[in-house]
């Protein structure tokens, strides 16, 4: 089967199938309905064609980074202190291989994956504007905020739309972009900020500031102009931040905690950190213990007790168990799946760099968006939610999904649609009949004109 044949035998809707899992995320366990669906996908795609996923070449690659991935835990469950819960992890994790090849077979075609992008971006807006009336009104969608943080979409007791917004960022953003160029970019990074700021998660003001920063890196194309519009930037989300602090009794809370760390003793900063030095100590006696296969996946919290200091407060003695994660991925992956975890976590990552210089200048525009979300997703100096949580493992698993399925597009197929798809492109305009569109820059780190990432 040729690649446009393959295309044109992907049904129009079949972008919903991604698309339900990212918006039912708010709803708990619901979000599971849209790995089904791409269960149900695979076995249907198997059953009417078994070398369905051989010719794909996304799959492939899908495959070798899941399997990294999965005999990381699999390994874990050597010394793990809670097996039943770290063999029930292990199979759990089954479930994001048909969700990458599921992803995989619906974004061959670049004109799926133009519309998921639009559709994921429109949520993102959406989610971000609810926020915003809660902020304004103490309500949204879901009920109202929280004293000291907004929740929006996730309801009360769920404070993760901070979080969410800032690792979703980059599919408004560029959405922006390819719309009204810099003037809509700006807008949106200003109407992220609000929600992401009142969230009161510091987790994710570190997460969209490594977004923003990147966003600028590329906009900017030489050291001088990136300085230059950094110092813009920062001089306006200071202004943002005072605007916050006067206003919000929320903001203030937060801040006041963070302020703690500048008098500079070990007991302010932690506490200014909600007791995060405390895990991580803790966590760094529990890799000591268990270097080389960790307490195994999920098992921190069993194991904490053995390793928390008295007077601990995350220590709980009625049930035996204490803080639920490490709270940071390094040690998160250390703790949990030892040296031996992430020996395979960094070959995953180097079979993600081959794949993306592989992937021809297209796929590369097609996935910048859902990269740049992965790359903020597990930026290391911040502190994240558990990777290997059934929430946050789906999301991150999710986008993972979307960028190796974007790399995988066909050239065939993305060559016809790149013009319009291409929402990542720097100042992309759509070509006019007959004249050829200029290839726009990949994403880069190290350099405004590179063309690599991670």
């Amino acid at each position: 089967m040729t690649a446009a044949a393959a295309a044109d035998a992907c049904p129009r809707w079949a972008w919903l199938l991604p698309f339900a899992l990212i918006f039912l995320l708010p709803f708990g366990r619901a979000a599971e309905l849209g790995t089904l669906a791409l269960v149900m996908l695979c076995a249907t795609l198997l059953l009417r064609q078994p070398r369905v996923f051989a010719t794909l070449p996304a799959a492939r690659w899908a495959l070798a980074i899941w399997a990294c991935y999965e005999l990381a835990a699999l390994g874990s469950t050597l010394h793990a202190v809670a097996p039943l819960r770290t063999w029930e992890t292990v199979a759990a994790m089954l479930r994001y291989l048909p969700l990458l090849l599921g992803v995989a077979w619906v974004l061959r075609d670049a004109v799926q994956w133009r519309r998921l992008l639009r559709a994921v971006a429109l949520l993102t807006l959406l989610w971000t504007l609810d926020a915003w009336m809660q902020a304004l009104t103490g309500w949204s969608v879901r009920g109202h905020a929280e004293p000291h943080r907004l929740t929006g979409i996730f309801g009360a007791g769920d404070p993760k739309i901070g979080q969410v917004l800032a690792v979703l960022a980059p599919f408004l953003l560029a959405a922006a972009q390819r719309w009204r160029g810099r003037v809509a970019l700006t807008a949106a990074a200003l109407l992220l900020l609000g929600p992401i700021l009142l969230s009161g998660s510091r987790a994710s003001w570190v997460t969209y500031a490594f977004v923003l920063a990147i966003f600028l890196w590329r906009e900017a194309g030489s050291w001088r102009r990136f300085a230059l519009w950094s110092a813009a930037a920062a001089l306006l989300g200071v202004l943002a931040l005072g605007a916050a602090w006067q206003t919000s009794t929320r903001f203030d809370a937060r801040m006041q905690r963070t302020l703690l760390a500048l008098k500079g003793s070990e007991h302010d900063i932690n506490a200014a950190l909600s007791g995060r030095l405390t895990i991580w100590a803790d966590a760094g006696r529990m890799i000591a213990a268990n270097p080389w296969t960790g307490v195994g996946v999920r098992g921190f919290r069993y194991a904490y007790p053995r390793y928390a200091r008295p007077g601990d407060p995350f220590v709980n003695r009625a049930e035996d168990q204490g803080a639920y994660y490490a709270h940071q991925i390094v040690l998160e992956i250390l703790s949990e799946s030892g040296v031996l975890g992430l020996a395979l976590w960094t070959l995953g990552t180097l079979l993600a760099w081959r794949m993306w210089r592989r992937a021809s200048t297209h796929a590369r525009a097609l996935a910048w968006p859902a990269g740049i979300a992965v790359l903020a997703a597990v930026f290391p100096f911040n502190t994240t939610l558990a990777f290997y949580s059934a929430w946050w493992g789906l999301l991150f698993w999710w986008l993972l999904a979307l960028w190796i399925g974007a790399l995988g597009t066909a050239p065939a197929t993305d060559a016809r649609a790149h013009p319009a798809a291409a929402i990542g492109a720097r100042g992309a305009r759509l070509s006019r009949p007959n004249t050829p569109a200029k290839p726009p820059c990949p994403p880069s780190i190290s350099s405004p004109r590179s063309t690599s990432t991670s």
